[in-house]
């Protein structure tokens, strides 16, 4: 046998026995239970006017929405909740770890006060100990796993460890060199702690929670990580990212970020917890030093990672095991600072009006937020009159909307004013351009609502009161292209390593060179 054909021969046994491993290692499938992955969202509430508990309980049933996560552990919330089907995760926020770490009695209140006065009535599935504490607060790493513990000894105490999980998000930035995935591995000045912490998720069932943006990876390395691998789009063979130790291929981001935690835990001889991606999402506006932060690539990360999840495809590493994901965020959280980005994570803006269209058709029920299939553009709140008057002449002239129907005398002329003419035509224009998310928004004066606008004798132009035809594009579920959310910009991402360009282009050029020599 020729030398190149040896060699081939065992780097396909490598492969092999790579890509084998995760039947190999025990514990992983049994952990995740018969719970079928899902997708749930994030709940900031940084939100101007945010709608009351009872109304943004009623909304996230009208979308279908099952799994809620809170930064904390709001009752009036978790009340509104009580005797629906929506799981939630609720939280202990950052400043009151010292508390509950430093007391068994302090730790066993929270849990009576905000865990046992509502379940099982309220389902909550989990508890977040803090948010990404190692690389935010680093000085209460000691606290954390006393105060895992504490809380999980309550609810021995009162008999809802099986049903309710304790662990804690963290940040990608926990793990270093996290491609190619298998030789990532953990901050080793955190080992300590996270040994501690695997050790306590194992013992339990309980998954590690890490909150995960591949934005920030693109962000941090462009020229290196390409777009479409981030926004999950389809590669071709040459575009995948190669890991030159196991040969497994990696189509995106998100994955390989996933299985560099898995190789990150295999090192500290964990071989038997689940990931749980508690945080991830694309902003879909920023500012000049953001210009990936957009509106299409918002919809097209959002609706692919929904896809994603549930098409069931698991990882490279693990593909018989896929990770649940959190989306960040429900709504907007206009009243964040700068920059930008910070404020324009949500799927929804604060007056729960789609940000844009996600394009998840085939995915289930999850965010179909239009029963009726139906979507109008509408003029937004708020806009002074010259600014909407500009718009509606646009719309009406170098745009072609109709806007006979807003002439003297027509059905939709009353009530007489800019913004009602404008919302008609705005209508008109977007049904037109066959309802693109991109159509509906003359520089940002108009938005998508899913409320049917017509009144009276005044029907609008996506009306089924005007057309039996279906709409092809439903609000947040339909083809392809969205929007999504993170919480504190600098300290969500993962940075890779300066060499991973070097280990991607010698991953690539490693399998194509052998596979060039094959006879």
């Amino acid at each position: 046998m020729a030398n190149s054909e040896l060699s081939f021969s065992v780097l396909c046994i490598v492969c092999i026995i790579f890509a084998s491993l995760s039947y190999l290692i025990p514990g992983i499938k049994a952990q995740q239970g018969h719970e079928e992955p899902y997708v749930g969202v994030n709940l900031g509430t940084d939100v101007s006017n945010l709608l009351s508990p009872a109304d943004l309980v009623a909304f996230l049933q009208l979308q279908k929405i099952t799994h809620l996560r809170l930064y904390d552990a709001d009752a009036d919330i978790l009340k509104a909740l009580a005797k629906t089907k929506i799981r939630v995760i609720i939280s202990v926020p950052n400043n009151q770890l010292l508390a509950i770490g430093s007391s068994n009695t302090t730790a066993a209140a929270w849990v009576g006060r905000n865990v046992a006065a509502y379940y099982p009535q309220t389902l909550i599935t989990a508890i977040a100990v803090g948010d990404e504490v190692l690389t935010t607060t680093p000085s209460s790493a000691p606290l954390l796993v006393p105060a895992i513990e504490s809380l999980y000894s309550a609810l021995v105490a009162a008999n809802l460890h099986t049903e309710i999980k304790v662990s804690t998000p963290c940040a990608a930035s926990i793990v270093l060199d996290p491609f190619p995935p298998s030789q990532a591995f953990f901050n080793q000045s955190l080992s300590s702690v996270i040994s501690q912490l695997l050790q306590f998720l194992s013992r339990t069932k309980s998954p590690m929670m890490m909150n995960l943006y591949p934005y920030y990876v693109f962000m941090q390395n462009k020229g290196v990580v390409p777009l479409d691998n981030s926004l999950f789009k389809p590669l071709t063979p040459s575009k995948e990212m190669v890991d030159p130790n196991t040969l497994l291929h990696y189509t995106n981001v998100l994955d390989a970020m996933i299985d560099s935690v898995y190789f990150s835990m295999k090192n500290l001889n964990v071989t038997d917890v689940v990931i749980l991606v508690t945080e991830t999402g694309w902003p879909s506006k920023g500012d000049s030093k953001e210009p990936y932060a957009t509106i299409d690539n918002a919809d097209t990360y959002n609706s692919n990672l929904i896809k994603h999840v549930f098409d069931r495809s698991g990882t490279p590493l693990h593909p018989e095991i896929t990770s649940s994901a959190y989306l960040y965020e429900l709504f907007n959280e206009d009243l964040r600072a700068p920059p930008v980005s910070e404020a324009n994570w949500g799927l929804f803006y604060g007056n729960s009006t789609p940000v844009y269209l996600l394009h998840v058709s085939g995915s289930g029920t999850f965010l179909a937020n239009d029963t009726t299939n139906q979507t109008y553009c509408i003029a937004a709140d708020g806009v002074d009159t010259k600014t909407m008057q500009t718009a509606l002449d646009w719309a009406c002239g170098p745009g072609r909307a109709n806007c006979s129907e807003i002439q003297p005398g027509e059905s939709c002329y009353q009530p007489n004013n800019v913004k009602d003419h404008a919302s008609y035509a705005f209508d008109s224009y977007y049904q037109k351009e066959g309802k693109a998310g991109s159509s509906c928004d003359f520089k940002g004066v108009a938005m998508i609502t899913t409320s049917d606008p017509s009144h009276g004798s005044c029907i609008f132009p996506g009306s089924k009161k005007l057309s039996n035809k279906t709409s092809q594009q439903v609000v947040n579920s339909t083809q392809a292209s969205g929007a999504v959310t993170i919480r504190f910009s600098s300290l969500h991402g993962t940075r890779l390593s300066a060499s991973m360009g070097f280990d991607i282009i010698l991953g690539v050029t490693f399998c194509l060179f052998y596979s060039l020599l094959l006879p």
